[in-house]
């Protein structure tokens, strides 16, 4: 049973003071009360959950009519969809349809500057959430029952995990590791690498031992996970590489108890939370529910924005027709883009009236090898989970402008279906929760940095592949296999823009995908776009940040 995450937990009193600074961009946005009817009492149980709630929801009445920050869109606002947007739009992975959007054309192309909304909205939510735990942390200071000491570990992994966020996606951070009024100062680079490894280190003893905590509470594994996370991220955070101890601690990660589920698919369906082959393998979820945590912002996002009415098992009756694949995506599992199963272009798509159900659009999609299945099949790999079928309209490769949903593959990996058969009673809003930290990424990241110390990485690599039924072994390990096998593992996962800049390809003329630099075939861009900009508001209102440089 999932636990309602949607707690009253502060008074307005308290949340009037609640900002980075006085005068900071966070407190410009008039941060709303949780319960205005709430005493001013600690609530620390409230506020505990409330800390793992921040992950997947917006505010206090589910979809929208509460919401913890003012004065943003809060289907926009959420954590999960901010740092997924900013990771995943302006990469090879997927394009948002609508052009018209704010700042949407900027994402696509790479191509933003400081007054970008979409990276304010990241800013915001990280600093945001980072201000609760404080909160949290300053409330419970000197508590040493075990039950209290444990929360703390947690509420401190997870304020490290957004100060990451901020390394990783901004370079530095507005840094304040207590509540107060006082403006937060700039932390960087190895500075707030070192602040980040230190509290992993700190807490480590005090969290639950692997697959002990409740699902949906970080463990050992999941601080052993962001250890490995960042030491691979070295290089760039600090110029100095650490790839033995990114190795180090993703075997510890694989030598613990977890173990990779046998279906890659069943890690992101509605019944993911109660499937032990998928919970065995998800270190740390953002718990979702189509009831308790109705939100635009989480799965929603992730299941509704990749569908358009009509297509087959649909899992929802709200397609967004917003993502789609680009076809340097595609090339992830067919090189040669003339192997991807199409519909012919002389063949007539039927009437949507007589394509009214999925068994009608399978029927017609097999003739012509265009279902999900299909594509499976020609790939060669369970992981390419891409729909080339008529359900909804028909779709293209590849566009040499982009109009629309239909511009590119659809990508279904995303389901609020049930392994089991059994319906899902959320039609509109999915229980799907999200693996924030899975166990193959432990794979990953070892695979990468014995192959970056000269070692032989082709087991750890295998391993997942083997899991996928991939019916090409890798021989030997390039850094083009492995950046390639960042993206067919993790697509859409809301890390691709992070590998990227790691293997020095996200700006450069090393790689380029369709519309990156602005143009169908693709250019680079500036180096300076391998971080996002401080928000102008936030520049102007606190003395202590710097811009990044280049905006």
């Amino acid at each position: 049973m999932k636990t309602n995450y949607i707690k009253h937990i502060f008074s307005a009193a308290l949340i009037a003071a609640l900002s980075f600074g006085a005068t900071s961009c966070i407190n410009d946005l008039d941060i709303s009360p949780i319960d205005p009817q709430t005493g001013g009492s600690f609530d620390q149980e409230g506020v505990f959950v409330k800390g793992y709630a921040m992950l997947g929801v917006t505010g206090q009445k589910g979809i929208a009519g509460s919401p913890d920050l003012d004065g943003q869109d809060e289907g926009e606002s959420g954590f999960y969809r901010t740092t997924f947007n900013c990771n995943e739009l302006p990469t090879d992975e997927c394009i948002w349809a609508w052009q018209d959007n704010v700042d949407i054309p900027q994402f696509t192309r790479i191509g933003w500057n400081s007054s970008s909304q979409r990276t304010e909205w990241a800013y915001v939510r990280l600093g945001y959430d980072i201000t609760q735990y404080n909160f949290f942390l300053d409330q419970t200071e000197g508590k040493t029952d075990a039950e209290t000491v444990r929360q703390r570990a947690e509420i401190r992994f997870l304020r490290a995990l957004h100060y990451w966020y901020f390394l990783d996606l901004f370079g530095k951070a507005p840094f304040k590791d207590h509540f107060s009024n006082e403006l937060p100062i700039e932390k960087k680079g190895k500075e707030l690498y070192d602040f980040i490894q230190n509290e992993l280190n700190e807490i480590e003893n005090d969290m639950y031992e692997p697959r002990q905590a409740p699902f949906g509470r970080a463990d050992k594994a999941a601080n052993w996970l962001l250890r490995a996370r960042l030491y691979l991220n070295a290089g760039v955070y600090t110029g100095q590489t650490d790839y033995a101890k990114a190795e180090e601690y993703a075997s510890k990660v694989i030598g613990s108890a977890y173990k990779l589920c046998p279906d890659y698919r069943l890690l992101f369906m509605a019944d993911n939370d109660e499937n032990e082959d998928a919970m065995q393998e998800i270190i740390l979820p953002i718990r979702q529910d189509g009831v308790k945590t109705r939100n635009y912002g989480g799965s929603t996002y992730l299941v509704c924005g990749s569908r358009i009415s009509g297509m087959p098992r649909m899992g929802t009756t709200n397609g967004w027709s917003c993502i789609f694949a680009r076809a340097s995506f595609v090339q992830k599992f067919f090189s040669d883009l003339s192997k991807v199963p199409m519909l012919p272009e002389d063949v007539e798509i039927p009437d949507a009236k007589e394509l009214g159900t999925d068994e009608k659009i399978d029927a017609f999609d097999v003739q012509y090898g265009i279902r999900t299945v299909d594509m499976i099949k020609a790939a060669g790999d369970d992981r390419a989970m891409l729909y080339s079928g008529v359900g909804g309209g028909r779709r293209k490769l590849q566009a040499e402008a982009i109009t629309g949903f239909l511009d590119g593959l659809s990508i279904v990996k995303w389901q609020n279906i049930r392994s089991d058969g059994k319906p899902t009673n959320h039609t509109e809003y999915p229980d799907t929760d999200i693996p924030l930290f899975r166990l193959a990424e432990a794979y990953l990241t070892r695979a990468e940095a014995v192959y970056r110390q000269g070692g032989d990485a082709t087991a750890d690599i295998n391993e997942l592949r083997k899991r996928a039924n991939c019916t090409r072994l890798v021989q030997t390990v390039t850094e083009q296999e492995l950046i390639d096998e960042w993206a067919r593992e993790f697509y859409l996962e809301g890390r691709r823009r992070s590998d990227l800049v790691r293997f020095g390809m996200f700006t450069t003329n090393k790689y380029i995908w369709d519309w990156k630099g602005g143009t169908a075939k693709g250019t680079s861009v500036a180096s300076f776009y391998n971080v996002f900009p401080i928000p102008v508001s936030d520049i102007n209102n606190n003395e202590n940040m710097t811009q990044n440089v280049g905006y």
